[in-house]
């Protein structure tokens, strides 16, 4: 496997410090398996390297101007649209999308890169013995470690199905790794690591983006969760497990939803209020979080920003498929339409609606540099898999399920629900989900997990297979998994057969 061969290099591109500090510093030099560790400090970077490719979320793609991993799985919703041919857009749009197509290399690349940063700080870390250094801080890193893995995987088995399952650092060349059942994958890597995870000391919340208990219980939660719908099946006692998981988040505290939308776009709270979970950026670096220019409407001459992309914004379906009076899809909540000019200060209306949940006002009118992190896990989301998991798990919703999802309703302005039973009720949080959590990178994985789609035009909710978008293609099984790069499999012949389908 091609990627596999770069793994030691990217994991040896380790600094010292914080979570949010790696981000500002210049590294200090090389670590590789056969390095001297005897440093308190050299344990703390082998665990930040294991942070470093959380970046690869929203990581550009080369020779696709406008294009981003984040793309991906917003184009493949069918609600989204885009202003930039570059972007490979056409592909998604008709589901011609092949094994070639711009950003499902990209995506295996930084999660394998992720996952080879993690089991060298795992290998290295319980080795490391340094004046002041712990036993406690050495677990706490390593149960850091083991939930940046698990997350890494967690994103492949959603994308991928079966994928090659490397939990030890490269000792050869020999990297034709065959691929492993998804299911072995979750019960054998994720799960562990992430019940590992669960039995260490670390805080429960951090607000300098590092992982914290919350942020474990969260990831956990979402794992229990779609481990227990398709395409896993785990059975009812997953949905127990991931209502266990996020009712300790709800009820444990140290969050609160914001109380203006406009909050999750201000700096100055990252990883406060709401966030449990985000990949840190900031102004001060020269990668920056990509997504304020990447939304901006294109050429409309509204920022500071020489490329004003265009590259995701929603279809009008989507749009109108909000309720009546719903707060997220006013003027410049979640979306917008309207800007001043840079030049004039007179206002520029778009012919389209676009994203307003990554403007960064700083960055549009002066800085160009979005300090903006990029959000994992935050409380709405949380309240929305316990409402769906204990739901599920004891057959009807109860009196905590109803509260959070009519705390979601009502900061969107929206009649609070009652009387609902276990089906509507299911409808309704998968609904709030798509609303709430739109072009968080969110929605694609609900689809595929519960294999509903809910139709914008007429209001009811579709089976996954035989969904037909407002662009006029039709979801079939081959749209359940991505295909397996061709680059890699090219590589590793021991990666075919291809997903159904490439």
């Amino acid at each position: 496997m091609k990627v596999l061969k770069n793994i030691l290099l990217a994991a040896s591109l380790l600094t010292i410090g914080g979570c949010s500090d790696f981000l500002e510093e210049t590294p200090t030099g090389f670590l590789t398996p056969e390095s001297e560790a005897s440093s308190s400090k050299v344990a703390r970077a082998y665990a930040n390297s294991a942070y470093v490719n959380l970046q690869g979320l929203l990581a550009g793609q080369p020779s696709s101007y406008g294009g981003n991993t984040y793309n991906l799985l917003e184009f493949m919703t069918g609600k989204a649209n885009s202003d930039l041919g570059q972007t490979g857009f056409v592909n998604y749009q008709n589901l011609g999308y092949t094994n070639t197509s711009f950003y499902f290399d990209t995506w295996w690349q930084q999660m394998y890169l992720g996952v080879g940063a993690c089991n060298l700080a795992l290998q290295s870390i319980p080795g490391i013995s340094a004046v002041g250094l712990t036993d406690e801080q050495k677990n706490n890193m390593l149960a850091e470690v083991h939930t940046l893995r698990a997350l890494y995987y967690f994103y492949l088995v959603r994308m991928y199905g079966a994928v090659p399952a490397v939990t030890a650092t490269p000792t050869s060349l020999d990297l034709n790794v065959p691929r492993t059942p998804a299911k072995d994958i979750y019960d054998k890597i994720i799960i562990p690591d992430l019940l590992a995870a669960e039995t260490s000391t670390l805080p429960w919340s951090n607000t300098t983006g590092m992982v914290s208990m919350s942020a474990v219980e969260s990831l956990l939660a979402d794992v229990y969760l779609t481990y227990a719908g398709a395409a896993i099946n785990g059975g009812q006692q997953y949905y127990a497990e991931s209502a266990k998981r996020s009712l300790n988040v709800i009820q444990k505290g140290g969050y609160s939803l914001f109380k203006n939308y406009t909050d999750m776009i201000n700096p100055a709270n990252k990883n406060l209020g709401e966030f449990i979970f985000q990949v840190q950026y900031a102004a001060s670096v020269p990668l920056t979080n990509p997504l304020t220019p990447l939304t901006i409407p294109n050429y409309s001459g509204i920022s500071k920003y020489a490329d004003e992309y265009g590259s995701v914004y929603p279809t009008p379906q989507f749009i109108k498929s909000f309720p009546a009076g719903d707060k997220r899809v006013a003027e410049k909540q979640f979306f917008y339409t309207t800007a001043p000019s840079i030049k004039t200060g007179q206002p520029v209306t778009f012919k389209n609606t676009y994203i307003y949940k990554w403007f960064d006002a700083n960055a549009v009118t002066n800085s160009i540099k979005s300090d903006l992190n990029f959000t994992l896990y935050r409380l709405a989301d949380v309240y929305l898999m316990y409402a769906e998991a204990s739901n599920r798990a004891e057959g009807a919703p109860n009196a905590k399920a109803v509260e959070y999802v009519n705390a979601i309703r009502a900061r969107a302005t929206l009649a609070p629900v009652s009387g609902l039973n276990q089906a509507a009720f299911e409808r309704e949080v998968w609904l709030q989900r798509y609303f709430e959590l739109c072009f968080e990178n969110k929605m694609w994985f609900d689809m595929v997990r519960t294999r509903k789609v809910h139709n914008d035009v007429t209001g009811n909710w579709d089976d996954f297979v035989g969904h037909k978008t407002v662009f006029g293609a039709t979801f079939s099984e081959k749209q359940l998994l991505f295909p397996v790069p061709r680059q890699e499999s090219d590589v590793n012949p021991n990666l075919l057969p291809n997903n159904p389908g490439f």
